[in-house]
């Protein structure tokens, strides 16, 4: 029996070698492993490879492919892909502790990296990129970094928590995923849970895999006001103070308005002005004026602080408000861009008080036709102050002083409005939050900013003299000498696969858009559809989302948003830098001077825009900490909420009663695992197949909040 039992065993025939498994799947690793070398027993392990034949035949297909040039040999007797990987320069974003993307201009997708390949690059560190595995079947291209180019920072804001023998520093932004190690000797005067701006010294610790830090600057107490907002201000790079010897040559410009000022301009201080401001503003850098003429039309007038004046080329001054750009709007305080002497005495157009301006100003009849037009720099003297509130009374109730003049404005406005809209402009209506705080800085109330006819009148005379500027240069310099070099605000049309997305996401409210044909009038009918309904503030948030971001440029191009062929910024140098470029040189331009060089001007267009998001983010950043420390009294409390964003690692909701956003973690939901459907932003249950996505209404719990990360912990309040 067991010789019968031998002779089957020696006639069974050995299972057959699948020779094109083989091949495709070592083909598929050094295709999808560029630049990774393999030795021949790396690769039967990978493949799973037991028996001698199946291993002579990968010896086979390694030695065709070699011969081939598919791949070759290195020095050390392992293989690589004779194929160049592709080496791109881009930007971190570091998404997670566990990897992060890197965005390029020179590839379609955004490339995926593992944190251990980083080379100890973080957020928004510039680098040079391989790409490792291309992208393929709807996979996103991966890759290492083998050059770190740029240092985004090297000092971050963060609560130094202190020991006897050590302390660590934990960074406030949540996209910095390491502690920095910082020795007793180099904790200054920080104590335990002080906020603290720390600088790192040497990124490759050895003795920690955290890099090593010294503490360069204590802010206070974490979790109290001036600790946080200053926590933020050192975040974004925001000066504290301005350097003395800018506050030295602001205080040595004359106050008196002398004889040689008034050279050149033209007198309106007979004329009826105003300006029209909110409530709390300390500076007012535009004022309207309105004279009624014989034959009916009206001359108005927009006249606007002439800063360039004041602030000459190359001076100190000229080179703090370059630098800082713009000012920035904290929760609790103002970061001006010129000192005050400036921005509230002698550039705020107080009234009863003579002011030197640089104006525009339109012959209109009462349909907002603009019949004549006229640039210069002038001198006003403003007859009153008004705030929303009081120019709304007058537009509401027709009385109180001035009330017909600001009644033909609006009148006026509203018709330059209908315009703008039936030419294509596109209606954004976002609802923002404004804080009632006690003296302290603590928050008290979230209230929803209203805008109403008086602020879209105001609204609407400033963007009629950007459009008339900008339409002006672009037109009047197209002469012999070439296009004069200008600044102009440009926004681009928008992405029609972002544009799409976002149709299919409204169609979840049940609302329409199509996105064939004119955009601009699919984008109104819906926000007109969603206005006052809970959903209003997720998909307009979402619709500005798939918009372009408007810039400065010297591209003359076109604004999407407001339907302009030509458009800039001139009614607010005071607070935003590219508004004194342009002042200077349209009045370049006046004098008669030829076209100024391109490039210097685009390079400040550049620093413009750069610095009007990181004070946007600024921006964001304090009106997130003030809405954390205002829901830090509500935890347990349950609210409806809208789902506003899916992540892998969690659901964002937006409180519907007080506009805080929160996340529910997926790890915390208990009652199923869900998988994360990148492409349509949603969640799936694998068991109960419940579908969470953008725009779901659900009930939930606040559970935690923290200042240093400016987050709000939610739960998922299960439904019956």
């Amino acid at each position: 029996m067991s010789k019968k039992k031998k002779k089957k065993v020696g006639k069974a025939k050995s299972k057959p070698t699948n020779v094109k498994r083989i091949k495709d799947q070592t083909r598929a690793i050094f295709a999808n492993k560029i630049g990774e070398r393999f030795s021949y027993r790396q690769l039967i392990k990978m493949l799973g490879l037991r028996d001698k034949k199946s291993k002579e035949t990968l010896k086979d297909i390694l030695f065709g492919m070699e011969s081939k040039g598919a791949i070759t040999k290195a020095p050390d007797g392992r293989f690589v892909s004779a194929h160049e990987p592709d080496v791109v320069i881009g930007r971190v974003d570091h998404v997670n502790s566990r990897f992060a993307y890197i965005i390029s201009e020179q590839y379609e997708e955004d490339i995926w990296v593992k944190t251990d390949d980083l080379k100890f690059a973080i957020d928004k560190d510039i680098v040079k990129v391989q790409v490792t595995k291309p992208p393929m079947d709807g996979f996103r291209p991966e890759g290492k970094v083998v050059e770190l180019l740029e240092r985004s920072k090297t000092e971050f804001v963060g609560r130094i928590e202190v020991s006897e023998k050590f302390s660590f520093v934990v960074p406030d932004n949540r996209n910095l995923h390491f502690d920095v190690f910082v020795y007793p000797e180099k904790i200054g005067k920080a104590r335990h849970n002080d906020k603290v701006m720390v600088k790192v010294i040497n990124w490759h610790n050895a003795k920690n895999r955290s890099p090593l830090g010294e503490v360069t600057m204590v802010l206070g107490a974490a979790g109290e006001n001036e600790a946080e907002i200053h926590s933020i201000m050192a975040e974004f790079g925001l000066p504290f103070q301005f350097p003395e010897k800018v506050e030295q040559a602001a205080a040595q410009i004359p106050t008196e308005i002398s004889e040689k000022d008034l050279k050149k301009r033209r007198d309106f201080r007979n004329i009826t002005t105003f300006t029209i401001d909110p409530e709390d503003a300390k500076d007012f850098d535009d004022a309207l004026s309105i004279e009624q003429l014989d034959n009916g039309d009206y001359e108005i007038g927009v006249h606007i602080a002439d800063v360039s004046h004041y602030v000459q080329p190359n001076s100190v001054l000229e080179k703090e408000a370059l630098t800082r750009a713009t000012s920035v709007y904290l929760v609790d305080r103002t970061i001006p861009m010129l000192p005050e002497k400036l921005s509230n005495g002698l550039c705020s157009l107080r009234p009863n008080e003579d002011k030197l301006t640089f104006s525009a100003v339109f012959i209109m009849d009462e349909s907002g036709k603009v019949k004549k037009k006229w640039f210069g720099r002038t001198i006003i003297h403003s007859n009153r102050r008004f705030t929303y509130e009081e120019a709304q009374e007058r537009i509401e109730t027709g009385e109180g002083d001035y009330a017909g003049e600001i009644r033909t404005l609006n009148n006026i406005a509203h018709k330059l409005k209908d315009k703008r809209f039936k030419n294509g402009a596109v209606n954004f209506e976002t609802t923002e939050v404004k804080f009632k705080l006690d003296e302290k800085g603590k928050p008290l109330a979230v209230v929803p900013k209203v805008r109403k006819d008086a602020h879209k009148m105001i609204e609407e005379f400033m963007l009629l003299a950007n459009r008339e500027v900008a339409t002006h240069i672009f037109k009047w310099g197209r002469g012999d000498d070439g296009q004069y070099t200008f600044v102009y605000r440009t926004h681009d049309n928008p992405d029609p696969e972002k544009l799409d997305g976002f149709a299919k996401f409204a169609a979840k409210f049940g609302h329409k858009m199509s996105t064939a044909g004119d955009i601009s009038q699919g984008l109104n009918k819906l926000m007109d559809e969603i206005e006052g309904k809970p959903e209003q503030n997720v998909l307009e948030q979402l619709a500005i989302r798939s918009m372009a971001k408007a810039k400065y440029t010297t591209e003359p191009k076109a604004h999407f948003g407001l339907a302009f062929d030509h458009y800039t910024h001139f009614t607010s140098p005071i607070r935003r830098y590219p508004d004194v470029m342009v002042h200077r040189l349209l009045w370049h331009y006046l004098e008669g001077g030829k076209p100024v060089e391109v490039e210097p001007e685009e390079k400040k267009c550049q620093h413009s825009s750069e610095r009007e998001k990181n004070a946007a983010d600024a921006e964001r950043a304090s009106i997130k900490y003030k809405q954390v420390e205002f829901m830090q009294s509500m935890l347990g409390e349950e609210f409806e909420g809208i789902v506003s964003g899916v992540t892998e690692w969690g659901i964002f909701v937006e409180i519907v009663e007080t506009k805080c956003e929160g996340m529910i973690r997926l790890a915390d939901l208990s009652d199923d695992y869900y998988d994360f459907d990148e492409k349509n932003y949603r969640i799936i249950g694998q068991r109960n197949k419940r579908i969470i996505t953008l725009g779901d209404k659900l009930t939930v719990k606040v559970v935690k909040t923290d200042i240093d990360r400016r987050t709000i912990d939610l739960d998922l309040v299960t439904e019956e």
